[in-house]
């Protein structure tokens, strides 16, 4: 398989609810509109990937959706994503696997998961060893 690009789909209940919350309290870029103007459907630049939020889905439905976006500092993101109206699942905490995480959702009921690698880390170390 040659894979050229791929995205994450979310379809939300209230598109514009969401589409508002991603672009206004997360601040994504928008790589792109498309579709008719009064339910547009919109792709979010989601550091290397993608996220298109476009669609319905019924209510009632579950989201099953969950983001996961790694931050330089959760501390910090977390207290600005709050002022702007972020709903807080759990606050920033280490975990048992290192990772410094806090949980927020939008209002569709997505979780995101906001993560920072912290410097000790496995993840940011090179464990290849030497080159030859």
């Amino acid at each position: 398989m040659d894979v050229l690009s791929s995205r994450v789909l979310l379809r939300p209940v209230d598109l514009a609810a969401t589409q508002r919350f991603y672009r206004e309290v997360l601040q994504l870029a928008v790589a792109r509109e498309f579709g008719p103007a009064e339910q547009p459907g919109v792709v979010f630049f989601l550091g290397n990937g993608q996220l298109e939020v476009s669609g319905r889905r019924a209510p009632g439905t579950p989201s099953t959706l969950v983001l996961w976006m790694q931050v330089r500092d959760v501390r910090a993101e977390l207290e600005q994503l709050s002022a702007r109206g972020a709903k807080v699942l759990r606050e920033a905490c280490q975990e048992d696997w290192g990772l410094v995480e806090a949980w927020i959702e939008d209002p569709d009921g997505t979780r995101i998961v906001l993560v920072q690698v912290p410097a000790d880390h496995p993840l940011r170390r090179d464990v290849r060893g030497p080159r030859k």
